[in-house]
């Protein structure tokens, strides 16, 4: 066990409506790797919560979708430990390709925080670690944790090295060695990142301190742009040309 106990805090949702299935089985492995490496960590089983369905605020008004959310269910409380959070490891069964109905308006509610960043200038999950798990039966996994991957990264979330486990197979997930090992690495490697980060203190993303750079660099590429452009069509006319004279020589 690290020496920096409890130095890193880790939230783990499973997003399944079994607390004994494969998902929950290979979160309960990432929690307990989690723990080794002297992290501190919670669980939130979905299914057992009342997590209301995103309603959109931010297509009415930008400004609208911030935290607190206006929504009034349990994820008041999750918001508020993954604030405290470092890392957050989620974990969902694969319906039709995607993940959970459950866990999906989990992760829209988290545009709360992202969209922070139109009103507070960044959003409140940046340079927090994400681990993923996915579970399914025959097929869909890629597409889920791509999916996943996609949309956690654009909220500001940094998923780290080896930080993914699926198993889409029937059978018991506990018996395949390596998915049981990926899963294990999931919770080491959310630790180990999250801990790094929080020593860089980094603002990963950047708008008003980099206005007039961004000015100056729009005019530079454009103009940079246009000047190769023209070189390329000068080039193909003079080639064009030089076609129809050899085949009218012809």
């Amino acid at each position: 066990m690290s020496k920096n106990s409890n130095d890193v805090y880790v939230v783990c949702i499973n997003g399944s409506p079994r607390n004994y299935g494969g998902t929950y089985k290979l979160l309960r492995i990432a929690m307990e790797a989690a723990k080794r490496e002297g992290a501190k960590v919670k669980l939130y089983n979905l299914y057992e919560l009342d997590i209301k369905p995103c309603i959109g605020c931010l297509c009415d008004i930008q400004n609208a979708c911030r935290y607190p959310c206006v929504i009034e269910d349990d994820m008041k409380e999750i918001y508020e430990e993954i604030l405290k959070a470092d890392g957050l490891i989620l974990a969902t069964p694969i319906y039709w390709y995607s993940p959970s109905g459950p866990m999906k308006n989990f992760i829209d509610r988290l545009t709360a925080f992202e969209n922070m960043i139109f009103i507070t200038g960044r959003s409140w999950v940046e340079g927090k670690v994400c681990g993923l798990i996915a579970v399914g039966n025959d097929s869909g996994m890629i597409m889920v944790l791509s999916n996943l991957m996609i949309i956690l990264n654009s909220m500001g979330f940094i998923v780290p090295p080896f930080a993914i486990a699926y198993f889409a197979e029937m059978g018991d997930v506990l018996q395949k060695d390596s998915t049981v090992f990926d899963a294990y690495n999931v919770g080491r490697n959310v630790v180990l990142a999250a801990r790094i980060i929080k020593k860089q203190k980094a603002l990963w993303y950047l708008y008003d301190e980099v206005k007039d750079v961004v000015k100056k660099l729009r005019k530079q590429v454009a103009e940079e742009a246009k000047r190769n452009a023209n070189r390329v069509r000068d080039e193909r006319f003079k080639a064009i040309t030089k076609l129809l004279k050899e085949s009218k020589g012809q």
